[in-house]
């Protein structure tokens, strides 16, 4: 069965160091490489900040609404995903809990994906 896993992090006020960016890195590396090995891995890529985002609604009357930003105003942003095949729900949440964003005040949102029949 296919889960997404959603990374929110907390969006930094200002530009990180690399310097400092290097371990976590090294970490998704790391995790990238175990969810390939495993083969699991389905797809996944980071997302650019809240800054480059763009949402669209579609009124009643089937006018378009163009703005600027995500949808929701929060503290956390949606980072990146990753898209696994796995067993069952149990080993979603076994790789959710060892990918570098649900650590250090990160959270991964596990969910399965509705496949539908071709055609």
């Amino acid at each position: 069965m296919k889960y997404m896993l959603l990374i929110y992090v907390t969006e930094p006020a200002t530009a990180p160091d690399p310097a400092a960016m290097a371990p976590m890195m090294e970490a998704y590396e790391n995790f990238n490489k175990a969810v390939a090995e495993a083969g699991v891995w389905i797809s996944g890529d980071a997302l650019q900040g809240r800054a480059t985002a763009t949402t669209v609604r579609v009124d009643d009357d089937g006018a378009r609404l163009v703005t600027d930003g995500p949808f929701a105003e929060t503290r956390e942003i949606l980072g990146g995903y990753y898209v696994l095949d796995v067993p069952d729900l149990d080993s979603a949440l076994d790789w959710a809990a060892r990918c570098p964003g649900s650590q250090n005040g990160g959270t991964i949102e596990v969910r399965p994906l509705h496949e539908f029949p071709a055609g």
